[in-house]
């Protein structure tokens, strides 16, 4: 009676083992492409790396939902400017795996969405210092991105190219294409991070745009609203934001999460610079 009740689990488990692994090779897409640029998938590395990345990212369910639900709000503000720029919309999954849709700070000091370092911030003629950090201006910042990555496809030829750039550094990456003598993303062999980035963003499109495949079936009520909010124009100093809010009908946390750029509790405008500041609508 026990041998019976053995095989009988062991046939329960193999066939469950084998409908888990029928799941998982019905789910790895056929193809799949970066800004209409389609990955080789008929390579055995292309192939196993991109699997690599569908794997970690269907499985780490909190951070892959919590992405799935920021999307929801930050992207409308995202694809207006990557389209402007006739920047292809892909790109808003490179905003994604930079930062996971949040004002992040990496461990060498890059801050924002799209992960500026102070000094390339400064270069693009973003602002950075103590009262103001433009890197977490998400549409300051986007529309940076969106140069930077257009200057990189004009150099590399290809926009896959262009965001291994954007991890890699248009320098790092030429001198991989001239000492390997290849201009394609998936022929090079690169630094780990760089070697997995392009993968990374594709894994995340691929999840993102078919979400119940990779068992993320959240209902619209779940997902993260886009915040409702007014502009209004600044040219002077404010010497104390909190007091500031209060004329606007808001508090100072409401101000900051509006406005995450402001960094002090007050900001100094000495050359009567003109700011435009998001004033949340109650309701």
């Amino acid at each position: 009676m026990k041998k019976v009740s053995v095989l009988v689990v062991a046939i329960f488990l193999g066939v469950m083992l084998l409908s888990a692994s029928k799941n998982e090779a019905e789910k790895f897409p056929t193809k799949i492409d970066f800004c209409g640029e389609e990955a080789p998938l008929h390579i055995s590395d292309v192939h196993d790396r991109l699997d690599r990345e569908l794997v970690v990212n269907q499985y780490m369910h909190g951070s892959t939902i919590l992405i799935i639900k920021r999307a929801n709000r930050f992207f409308p503000i995202i694809e207006p400017i990557l389209a402007k720029n006739n920047v292809p919309d892909d790109f808003k999954y490179l905003a994604v795996i930079e930062s996971s849709l949040t004002n992040a700070t990496s461990p060498s000091g890059a801050k924002g969405f799209w992960q500026f370092m102070p000094q390339t911030a400064k270069e693009k003629g973003m602002e950075v210092n103590d009262i103001v950090d433009e890197r977490y201006h998400l549409e300051k910042s986007t529309q940076m991105a969106c140069e930077y990555l257009i200057k990189a496809k004009e150099k590399f030829g290809s926009w896959t190219m262009a965001a291994a750039s954007y991890n890699g550094g248009m320098n790092g990456l030429q001198k991989a294409v001239d000492q390997q003598m290849e201009t394609n993303y998936y022929n090079l062999l690169l630094t780990d991070e760089t070697f997995r980035y392009v993968f990374r963003i594709l894994a995340l499109k691929e999840i993102m745009q078919n979400k119940s495949a990779y068992g993320f079936n959240l209902t619209a009520e779940e997902l993260y609203q886009p915040m409702q909010s007014k502009k209004i124009e600044i040219d002077s100093s404010i010497t104390d934001l909190a007091k500031f809010a209060k004329t606007q009908g808001i508090n100072y946390k409401e101000l900051k999460l509006f406005n995450p750029w402001l960094r002090d509790k007050k900001l100094d405008n000495p050359t009567k610079k003109k700011y435009v500041l998001e004033i949340p609508i109650k309701g």
